[in-house]
């Protein structure tokens, strides 16, 4: 009995030291809420994605709430560098989608987006968000 718990143990442990940690793999998409119109925050989420982009990871970007002020372009002096981040993830294939809610809540129309940034919907949106191996993270 002893000899069947102890194989038992080893056979437990060695099946836990080879299971995948959980990371992702070097292709699983990537999907960012951003809800901030705050400069810093902003940046260092499309900085953030647009990094794991450059290494592989599909890459998008789901602007809400006050981020949707981010893609603005009435605010661009003070947003350049996010808008010239989201349109250079745009033109190398990730997708930038933008609330439409929210967008109207806080008047940005559809010609107010950077090029490349669109209006998202629940079938774009959530085809995004639910791909497999798909990886999230909210700023």
């Amino acid at each position: 009995m002893r000899r069947i718990a102890f194989m038992l143990s080893a056979i437990a442990v060695l099946i836990a030291a080879t299971a995948s940690p959980g990371f992702a793999g070097s292709t699983d998409p990537l999907f960012i809420s951003l809800t901030s119109d705050d400069a810093h925050r902003s940046l260092m989420a499309i900085s953030f994605g647009q990094a794991q982009m450059q290494r592989g990871h599909p890459l998008t970007l789901y602007l809400s709430d006050k981020g949707v002020l981010v893609a603005d372009k009435k605010n661009a002096a003070q947003f350049a560098e996010q808008h010239q981040a989201l349109a250079d993830i745009a033109a190398k294939g990730g997708m930038v989608f933008v609330c439409p809610v929210c967008s109207q809540k806080f008047g940005v129309a559809a010609s107010d987006l950077p090029p490349g940034a669109k209006f998202g919907n629940p079938d774009t949106t959530g085809a995004a968000l639910f791909q497999d191996g798909g990886k999230t993270l909210s700023w």
